[in-house]
């Protein structure tokens, strides 16, 4: 899994659960907590995350006010998808655009 695919997931992660710790994500993923911190850095550029100190009750969460839109294409997912797009027609190529469109926005 390379450095982007990690953040994707991580992102996942924390929409399904709201709040994990850094320990968690790094043996979850395979990598150190310090490259875990340095993923939601990189990740708290575009997304709204907060990370919150504590031996028992911190880690890294995603405010109470935002509420994610969990269905995020992987690129592999996304090429994909546009792989088997460029077999279609018709009908079948409108739900497939339909598809693509609802869950990219």
């Amino acid at each position: 899994m390379d450095p982007q695919e990690r953040r994707i997931a991580i992102w996942r992660s924390l929409c399904c659960h709201r709040s994990l710790t850094v320990a968690r994500l790094a043996a979850e993923y395979g990598v150190s907590v310090r490259t875990i911190y340095y993923d939601v850095q990189k990740l708290s550029l575009i997304y709204p995350i907060e990370t919150v100190r504590g031996r028992y009750t911190g880690g890294i969460k995603i405010p109470d006010w935002y509420k994610p839109n969990p269905n995020v294409y992987t690129p592999v997912e996304l090429a994909f998808l546009l792989k088997l797009k460029a077999k279609m027609t018709g009908n079948d190529l409108a739900i497939m655009n339909s598809i693509i469109e609802r869950f990219s926005s």
